[in-house]
């Protein structure tokens, strides 16, 4: 199947639209590559048919979206962000929360969940005695979030950074799959949102920590400012956002720049709230 200049372009803005994310043109083969098993399953001859479908047809839609929402993700990715995790941000946070005993996690874009799991892996490794954890896995994905609430996973995903004494002791052989235990999914709850939607936060309460790794890249600028704005309130004062190894606030405006300082964690930096400036009162007149 190959696709139209057109059919390209309407999918495209299509994707645009509802999540945000750019597929800019070069990027034909993949959106051919997401969608031509689509397209044949649902009977079409090929991937303009298709594409002309899902004008009308909204559960083709919604599973077009779903394909071409990126959902690239591995065990532990990167390493260097959980090591920082590990061994200088939770001993902090365990310091500061010994009144509550309890953390607050949010993996934004979690794809199919495995940054969450891996989150809930060295939580259940390195929290004392009594401590709670609840990690808010959320992507535009309806079709991703499915799979984190399902916890299970191929042979060729679990060969994907995870060690083999860590499958062991938290998971287990469903047929042919691996299914998280149900200690890990207790942690772990899953909600529909789109980072792009100007409202998706309101409800979302405040984290301690807030992974926005490897998602912005995918966003026009505007997009990008927008949601690290509205990120700021939902990040706890002393707490830290985790963004890609390729993104960063530096090159950013003022406005959205100033909202952040950043901490050299080891080999990761960190994105910590700044406090707001208190506006003084002007003095009267003749004081």
């Amino acid at each position: 199947m190959t696709i139209s200049t057109s059919s390209f372009q309407l999918i495209a803005a299509l994707v645009r639209r509802e999540t945000a994310m750019v597929y800019d043109s070069g990027k034909e083969y993949l959106v051919e590559a997401r969608l031509t098993p689509l397209a044949t399953a649902a009977g079409c001859p090929d991937v303009d048919a298709y594409i002309a479908r899902i004008s009308t047809d909204l559960a083709e839609r919604r599973k077009a979206l779903d394909a071409l929402t990126i959902n690239e993700t591995s065990w532990f990715r990167d390493q260097t962000p959980y090591q920082a995790f590990t061994e200088t941000m939770l001993p902090r946070l365990i310091e500061t929360r010994a009144a509550t005993r309890r953390l607050r996690i949010w993996s934004a874009a979690c794809s199919s969940g495995q940054e969450a799991y891996s989150i809930a892996m060295l939580l259940d490794q390195h929290l004392p005695p009594g401590w709670t954890a609840d990690i808010l896995a959320t992507d535009v994905s309806t079709a991703m979030l499915e799979r984190v609430r399902a916890g299970r996973y191929s042979q060729v995903e679990m060969n994907r950074g995870l060690p083999a004494t860590t499958l062991v002791k938290y998971f287990t052989r469903a047929g042919t799959e691996w299914e998280v235990s149900p200690e890990l999914r207790r942690m772990v709850r899953v909600q529909h949102l789109n980072l792009a939607d100007a409202y998706a936060f309101t409800a979302i309460g405040t984290y301690d920590v807030v992974l926005l790794r490897n998602v912005l890249i995918y966003f026009d600028q505007a997009t990008k400012y927008d949601i690290l704005r509205r990120m700021r309130p939902h990040v706890a004062p002393d707490g830290y956002l985790l963004l890609g190894s390729s993104e960063t606030t530096l090159d950013m405006p003022a406005d959205v720049a100033g909202l952040w300082s950043r901490e050299q964690l080891g080999r990761v930096q960190a994105h910590r709230p700044v406090a707001a400036v208190p506006v003084a009162s002007p003095t009267p007149i003749g004081a």
